[in-house]
């Protein structure tokens, strides 16, 4: 008898279903860049250039030498690493700067800031200790584990369908007045690109008392006129009890946030676990993501994005392609998860950096290419993906 765990068999059964993820190194993290094989424990080697259309840096700001210079600044003045736990010592006026910049871009009295946005997550459903959770079918994973960990119970209701999370609220509606219930939902959806009817969940949860805590990870610093995401745009602020959002995609650093109420961060910042037992986020990160936040307020790197956005899902359908969504997002449904890969690298082929997304991520038989373009990348560059998506989707016959 063994009491071990068989890694390399399991790996080897990821294999076989072709599940295996492999880490493949970027030379950056630019609209454009080299890419390279894993190279295992070797030097990477490098192929040519090629542009990136696979990111979640949707401004384009990773590079940008302000964001840069913000990193170096706070390194410089404050340090490379926060050093303890914010309840300790790794507290600073930075991080308090740039929560207010997070508050003010929310509209909410006050910010929390974490190490991800996956520990946002796991750790504000643990905090709140939820008895019921009505969790939409398609959130991120890290609320699913926050579900797991946080919640007494989960129940899943149909993707952005309000009307079947007001019949799953209705069905229990016997316990509402001795419970506590939280409604989540992320506001875009990273694999389908489309925005949750946050009105209507509001509606449904207000009828029995619920909170609702909505995810911004893909909307913030794109979507609204301030670029406070999908909860400003549909102008629903006074209405969503817990905003999260992440640092690391629109903001180009790293970490996550909570936005809400002062009662609500001053109960997280002393039972938030993920918050409490974390060293704080490093003052580079915090620097750069101020940064990044005030030149997506005040400057057009938004209005390029969804110029390109634009032209590009125009251009994806007209040349017969069934695109998903209404955001940034740009899901190109291709069908078997075969027909998915094959297509992936005849598209990688001719230079552009796409890649397949297949089940269990995605259902059967709804395999896809997740495109996500740049403010950053100028009409060359889109009229190069069209091209290549459409000399491709032919030769693969999907067109």
């Amino acid at each position: 008898m063994t009491h071990g765990f068989s890694l390399g068999r399991r790996l080897e059964q990821r294999e076989e279903r072709g599940l295996r993820r492999h880490l493949n190194p970027a030379e950056s993290v630019a609209g454009r860049t080299r890419l390279a094989d894993d190279p295992g424990g070797g030097t990477a080697d490098f192929g040519e250039p090629e542009l990136v259309f696979a990111a979640n840096n949707y401004l384009g700001l990773a590079d940008d030498g302000r964001v840069q210079r913000a990193a170096e600044t706070a390194a410089r003045s404050i340090g490379t690493g926060a050093g303890a736990s914010r309840l300790v010592t790794g507290d600073t006026t930075l991080h308090r700067a740039l929560e207010r910049d997070l508050a003010d871009s929310k509209g909410t009295e006050r910010a929390l800031v974490f190490s991800s946005g996956y520990a946002a997550n796991v750790g504000v459903i643990d905090a709140l200790d939820p008895d019921v959770v009505f969790s939409d079918e398609l959130n991120h994973a890290s609320i699913v584990d926050g579900c797991r960990i946080g919640a007494d119970e989960t129940v899943v209701y149909d993707h952005c369908d309000p009307a079947d999370l007001a019949r799953r609220m209705d069905a229990r509606s016997g316990d509402a007045d001795s419970e506590s219930w939280l409604v989540l939902t992320d506001s875009v959806f990273s694999m389908d690109g489309d925005r949750a009817p946050l009105s209507d969940i509001c509606d449904a949860a207000e009828r029995h008392g619920a909170w609702v805590m909505v995810d911004e990870a893909h909307a913030t610093g794109v979507v609204g006129a301030d670029g406070g995401g999908v909860v400003q745009a549909q102008g629903v602020s006074d209405r969503i009890d817990v905003q999260l959002g992440t640092l690391s995609k629109a903001l180009a650093a790293q970490g996550g946030y909570v936005a809400g109420a002062e009662t609500l961060i001053e109960f997280l910042l002393n039972e938030a676990r993920t918050f409490v037992f974390s060293t704080g986020l490093a003052p580079p990160a915090a620097g750069a993501a101020r940064e990044a936040l005030r030149i997506a307020r005040e400057g057009t790197r938004r209005e390029r994005l969804w110029e390109n956005v634009e032209r590009l899902r125009d251009g994806l359908e007209a040349a017969g392609f069934e695109v998903l969504g209404d955001t940034h997002i740009l899901p190109v449904v291709v069908g078997h998860r075969d027909d998915a890969m094959a297509l992936a690298t005849a598209v990688r082929d001719r230079g552009i950096v796409a890649p397949a997304i297949r089940p269990p991520t995605v259902p059967a038989g709804r395999s896809r290419l997740r495109i996500a373009p740049m403010a950053t990348h100028d009409e060359a560059a889109i009229d190069r993906c069209l091209d290549a998506f459409e000399r491709a989707g032919t030769e693969c016959g999907l067109l």
